[in-house]
């Protein structure tokens, strides 16, 4: 059997020269492989038999047998695909070799004009996933199969090809890596430039496919494999630019409609490249992020509107609808997508030269409205929180984070009845507190401290201490409670100043209940000197939160000392109770520790000693300020 006549018809991909094909064309007929068709595998023959007979039957005016004839040429294709190297094995290479034969053999059936053209219809509507496959392999394979699959694109309606790459997506991940994947999203972008009317309707139909596909893989993507997730990110920015033109062509609502999906979409996307493992993530993926920023833009979108997500909140609320419920999760990532392009924009050189100057004013804006402000400081518990995203991406949100609450900018938020944000607040510091904790970089540790203290200064002083109390009651480490902690001794601090500033300015002010920090306070210093789960705290582990409780309790009974009579902060039972359940107790446990660890001379029981001392040192002046403080009432 010979192979197939060089095409010549307009609209077919022509072959080259059979004198071409033996210098490694990838689209030399299978039997130019080795310049003698007689070498060409078993598998390449039964599929020229096949094609043969594939036209056999539609030329004969045989349509009944049609679905099988048609059936076997993908049996070859499928069998292939799916083993290892068949039965042609004999060296390492021979399975890319027979794919490249097949691949070959099928192209110039497709091309050639004398093939009969209902064959040709039948087999576009099989072949673009067993073809994908083939072309996932390495070699000439991938070349070969994109040129296929675009003579099966240009010769079937596009809604029925835009249905076939959907399915073709379905296909368990482990199959040839995303190169296969990488096929159909090339072939899906082309074929939605095609599709003519009802175009929300397929686009809808095509991107849960699509993020499914590229959620999938990069969960799945080591470093190793950063450049393949490239060449997937590439594939994925083709099917926002195809859906781009299509909202050109577009008027009115279905316009806005496919605009604010087009902009979720690139969001999404912008997600998925920031949790790329690539080594080298800000020079791999840099000039992709600028794409989708350009396609963001393009349907409305603002820095200002993404850095607070108001705007991704109100795509999401205008594309609401009872049936669209599904469709919509598959945009879960846009909200870290929002703030990520802003944190892109911030790090990256390019993005910076292009849009830096845009950023900058929405920042401004969001330092100057504290409401913007604390919209825009929850954004970053997604990306902060998050395990997803490299440890590069996460230093450069805290810079941003750091400038968007820059103490020079800082509104005076004192009792803003308007602030709702309270358990949005906690869960931003829980992820700040994430980076305080997990950071490998002790700058970036240190850097992440910093940001903790200056989004809790622009909590409304009316529940500053209630933020702080929820992050002590809700810390798992110690030397975290002990920072917490210190960051109430602040608070103390600057609410007595503050009180004592009142009373002066308002002499007929009487002493009343204590005020709320105190017993606030008094609450967290309980709350360690006396565990809820009964007994003394544990020493030596916990000693660096028991330190910090000490000195709170401390400064409150200095405080407290040299108050007027209208800033007291202890009733008698209360200073009773300080004395003789918290302090007294705590003595005899200090000191039995201590004596344990002087009868050991290791490393470890001197480092322990050196963090009981100060304990002890503190623990002693708090008795002896309690006890002046009785001996006075």
């Amino acid at each position: 059997m010979g192979h197939w006549a060089e095409p010549t018809a307009i609209g077919r991909i022509p072959l080259p020269p059979r004198s071409s094909m033996a210098s490694g064309d990838p689209f030399a007929a299978a039997g130019d492989v080795t310049g003698d068709s007689s070498s060409s595998s078993p598998t390449t023959a039964r599929l020229l038999e096949a094609l043969a007979a594939l036209s056999q039957v539609f030329e004969s005016g045989d349509p009944a047998s049609s679905g099988a004839a048609t059936a076997a040429v993908v049996e070859i294709f499928g069998g292939s695909a799916d083993a290892d190297a068949g039965g042609d094995a004999a060296r390492p290479d021979t399975a890319n070799m027979v794919s490249e034969q097949l691949l070959r053999e099928v192209h110039a059936f497709l091309s050639c004009p004398s093939s009969n053209q209902m064959a040709i219809d039948a087999l576009s509507l099989e072949l673009p996933k067993p073809v994908a496959k083939l072309g996932a392999r390495m070699g000439n394979c991938r070349d070969i199969a994109k040129t296929i699959i675009e003579l099966l694109v240009s010769n079937c309606n596009p809604r029925d090809m835009l249905s076939i790459l959907c399915e073709a997506l379905d296909t368990p991940l482990a199959f040839n890596g995303s190169a296969y994947f990488v096929l159909i999203l090339d072939m899906l972008a082309r074929v939605l430039i095609m599709i003519q009317r009802r175009h929300i309707e397929q686009v809808k139909v095509v991107l849960p496919a699509v993020l499914r596909v590229m959620h999938a893989i990069i969960s799945e993507c080591d470093e190793e494999h950063g450049t393949t997730a490239v060449d997937l990110f590439n594939a994925a920015l083709q099917i926002g630019n195809a859906i781009q033109e299509m909202c050109k062509t577009m008027v009115n609502h279905k316009k806005e409609e496919l605009c604010l999906i087009l902009g979720l979409y690139s969001l999404q996307n912008i997600a998925l490249i920031s949790e790329s493992k690539h080594q080298h993530i800000l020079s791999a993926c840099g000039s992709l992020v600028l794409q989708h920023f350009k396609i963001v833009t393009f349907c409305g979108f603002t820095y200002l509107g993404l850095l607070t997500g108001n705007e991704v909140t109100s795509a999401t609320n205008k594309l609401s609808k009872e049936e669209d419920a599904d469709f919509l999760g598959c945009f879960s990532f846009t909200v870290e997508g929002a703030s990520l392009l802003a944190v892109w924009t911030y790090m990256h050189d390019d993005m910076s030269k292009y849009a830096g100057a845009e950023l900058e004013s929405a920042i401004k804006e969001v330092q100057d409205n504290y409401i913007r402000k604390w919209e825009a400081i929850n954004m970053f518990r997604y990306v902060l929180s998050s395990v997803n995203y490299p440890w590069v991406i996460k230093s450069y949100s805290i810079d941003l984070l750091l400038t968007l609450v820059d103490e020079n900018c800082i509104e005076e938020t004192k009792d803003h009845e308007d602030f709702l944000y309270s358990t949005q607040f906690f869960a931003t510091l829980k992820a700040i507190e994430s980076v305080m904790i997990a950071a490998p970089d002790p700058l970036m540790r240190k850097k992440a401290f910093a940001t903790l203290k200056k989004v809790i200064s622009v909590v409304p002083s009316s529940q500053r201490f209630d933020i702080l109390q929820s992050l002590i009651k809700n810390s798992m480490f110690p030397s975290l409670t002990a920072i917490h902690l210190d960051l109430v001794k602040n608070e103390v601090v600057r609410e007595s100043s503050r009180a004592k500033d009142l009373i002066e300015s308002d002499q007929s002010q009487d002493a009343g209940d204590s005020p709320h920090w105190a017993s606030q306070s008094l609450e967290l210093v309980e709350l360690i000197l006396r565990p809820p789960e009964g007994g003394p705290p544990c020493l030596p582990d916990h000693s660096e939160q028991v330190l910090s409780a000490l000195n709170l309790l401390r400064l409150i009974l200095i405080i407290d000392s040299r108050g007027s009579r209208s800033l007291k902060l202890f009733r008698q039972e209360t200073t009773r109770k300080v004395y003789s359940e918290w302090l007294i107790p705590l003595r005899p446990v200090v000191a039995g520790v201590q004596s344990e660890m002087e009868k050991d001379d290791s490393e470890g029981a001197n480092q322990m000693m050196c963090m009981l001392n100060p304990v002890q040192l503190v623990l002693h002046r708090c008795i002896e300020l309690v006890e002046e403080k009785m001996k006075g009432s």
